[in-house]
């Protein structure tokens, strides 16, 4: 778990560092139901072992991180990419 939460600091540091001038915000749930499907939209479950297997929502599309792959997902995403992480 403290690899996934260090994964993800670093990589909000990297993108929101070049993001330019970019904030990281919060999101409500009929803001981001807006933004699904938009082509530069990625939304990241950052979700850990139960939380994620024994929830009956998910968003369609979105690519679950973990331990094992959060490094390469993030290496594959492109940093012009608006990036939703979620865990609820």
């Amino acid at each position: 778990m403290k690899k996934l939460l260090a994964g993800l600091i670093f990589a909000v540091l990297m993108i929101s560092g070049t993001a330019s001038g970019d904030e990281v915000r919060l999101l409500n749930k009929d803001e981001l139901k807006a933004m699904l499907g938009n082509p530069d939209l990625v939304v990241l479950d950052v979700r850990a072992g139960k939380d994620w297997s024994s929830s009956e929502f998910k968003i369609k599309g979105a690519v679950r991180l973990t331990n094992d792959t959060t490094e390469a997902v993030m290496k594959d995403i492109s940093k012009d990419k608006t990036l939703v992480f979620y865990c609820a």
